[in-house]
């Protein structure tokens, strides 16, 4: 049994974003929405399960060789809410937690999912795990495998949000060390902000090597 499991959600339709479907943005040469997929691959999670709706022809063909379950939420439009469902719906392997991604937090790398899952498994006393950057609540979040009935049972009615508002008592924070957790792209300002930060890590990057190479 893998400790946690996954759901990754990627059924909405950009709103914010121009006119652009964001799933298609290239992040580092690679479109977003593939870019997510193996950043979770490449961690300890087990099952993946990607949630797709909006223009659900060019996500699947996006992730099409990956080796992860693709759903289709036909109620996209009705709210995340209804993507989260049909994620834990399509859940089949056993594992002790569920971490909800979203698909748009590009910064996340294999290291910052990978702290999120020994946090939960080692360190977190209740049955929710919540990532903060300098206070601010950030995701993904992990929730206990056993709140996936209550879910399913409240259907629209109890999203991820509405549980940890109504149940501080059930929900850990844990203090990330960068602002991967915090950053999303929903504008096109936000996606500009992306590109420059990537440029200029590259930058750093390569004068690493020059220097290391002297």
């Amino acid at each position: 049994m893998s400790a946690v499991s996954a759901i990754l959600l990627a059924a909405g339709e950009s709103r914010r974003m121009g006119g652009l479907n964001k799933l298609s943005l290239p992040v580092a040469g690679v479109p977003l929405l593939r870019h997510t997929v193996s950043t979770l691959l490449n961690s300890e999670l087990g099952e993946l399960v990607v949630v797709v709706g909006h223009e659900q022809q060019t996500a699947r063909a996006l992730v099409a060789d990956l080796p992860v379950r693709l759903v289709a939420n036909e109620r996209y439009r009705e709210g995340q809410m209804t993507s989260v469902y049909r994620g834990m719906q399509a859940l089949r392997e056993p594992c002790d937690g569920v971490m909800v991604c979203l698909c748009d937090q590009p910064l996340l790398n294999a290291e910052d999912i990978n702290r999120l899952i020994h946090a939960f498994v080692h360190q977190c006393p209740t049955s929710v795990l919540v990532p903060t950057w300098q206070g601010q609540r950030g995701n993904p979040v992990i929730l206990a495998y056993a709140h996936r009935e209550a879910i399913l049972a409240g259907g629209r009615n109890l999203g991820c949000r509405r549980l940890i508002d109504n149940n501080p008592e059930l929900v850990t924070s844990l203090a990330m060390d960068n602002d991967h957790v915090a950053f999303d792209l929903d504008t096109p300002a936000d996606y500009q902000r992306l590109s420059q930060r990537l440029e200029c890590h590259a930058a750093g990057a390569g004068e690493n090597r020059t220097a290391a190479g002297h």
